[in-house]
């Protein structure tokens, strides 16, 4: 099988193709892993507040 220029410089462009497609992809996991890090930061438990523990824990219905 012999191959003549044109198929190698087709091979060759859809090879670069591949790999620049590749090099995207790896890129924008990179980004949105880093996005979701944050994300997972921002949604942390506030600190706790300076009230005292017994505050806010019944309610008095009588009027």
């Amino acid at each position: 099988m012999e191959l003549n220029i044109s198929q190698v410089s087709t091979q060759a462009a859809a090879q670069a193709s591949a790999l620049a497609s590749l090099l995207l992809l790896r890129k924008t996991l990179e980004l949105q892993a880093s996005s979701a890090a944050s994300l997972v930061q921002l949604a942390a438990p506030a600190s706790p507040s300076g009230n005292p523990p017994n505050l806010g824990n019944s309610i008095d219905v009588m009027a």
